[in-house]
């Protein structure tokens, strides 16, 4: 069986193997969680067989299902889970585009750190895009940012029980201008991950008990399943897309 390791090389340049994994997607996560925590003179890196582990947008999307099956069973909050993702991507920011693997290990790192302290500053700042799209890590934050200030809003005025059918974020007086949508639709992780997947990328199949078949109609034949296409790269904006989508998408 393949095994990748874990090894970390401290400020004198001895070598130290950490852990052991068998899969690359596990390990890469264990090494963003070791370097999201306090600034440090260490380095990490993995060793074992060459990737990619993840090819296609199925690829990613069974990742993330997997994710949000045990954030279901472990129940934990959307805004927990995404400081987490914050702060995990810190030590990919500079790297653009990704590979298909970092993103997958960047959301298993969060499903496994402590998140961020929430800062009360977010609501009032000002997180919109400064252009018309997306574009390098600053954006993709500006998202998960501001879903996390409209998490906080809907605390003090909760969507109610038909919040499954849309509902848009209260953003009171004071509230700061925002990069996302104001109509949300997925409130805990587990929807979130697999709306985020299949609304932007796809790879999704009627046999993995999530989504139903598209009648045939005007926009053409019943699907049961999204198209399969390889995927290579990407990049900061593509995940921000991912995050929007994971807002927004039924």
């Amino acid at each position: 069986m393949d095994k990748w390791d874990v090894v970390r090389q401290d400020d004198l340049g001895n070598e130290f193997p950490v852990a052991a994994y068998d899969s690359r997607v596990a390990a890469l996560a264990h090494v963003l969680r070791l370097e999201s925590g306090v600034p440090h003179k260490q380095l990490y890196w993995i060793a074992g067989p060459p990737g990619p582990a993840l090819h296609t947008n199925r690829d990613l999307y069974l990742h993330f299902l997997h994710l949000g099956q045990e954030a279901r069973a472990s129940s934990w909050s959307l805004s927990t889970f995404l400081r987490s993702l914050w702060k995990v991507s810190a030590p990919l920011r500079d790297r653009d585009p990704l590979a298909p693997d970092d993103v997958a290990a960047m959301f298993s790192a969060a499903a496994a750190t402590p998140p961020a302290e929430f800062d009360p500053a977010w609501l009032s700042k000002d997180l919109s895009l400064p252009g018309r799209e997306p574009d390098g890590y600053g954006d993709w934050e500006r998202v998960i940012l501001s879903q996390l200030a409209d998490l906080a809003d809907f605390r003090t005025a909760p969507p109610g029980p038909q919040a499954r059918f849309g509902v848009d974020a209260p953003r009171p007086p004071g509230t700061g201008r925002r990069a996302t949508p104001r109509r949300w639709y997925n409130f805990d992780p587990a929807t979130y991950l697999e709306c985020a997947v299949a609304g932007s990328l796809g790879g999704w199949d009627t046999a993995d008990g999530t989504r139903v078949p598209l009648a045939a109609g005007a926009e053409g034949p019943a699907r049961s399943r999204c198209y399969l296409r390889s995927i290579t790269t990407m990049s900061w904006a593509d995940l921000a897309r991912i995050a929007v989508c994971g807002q927004i998408y039924e």
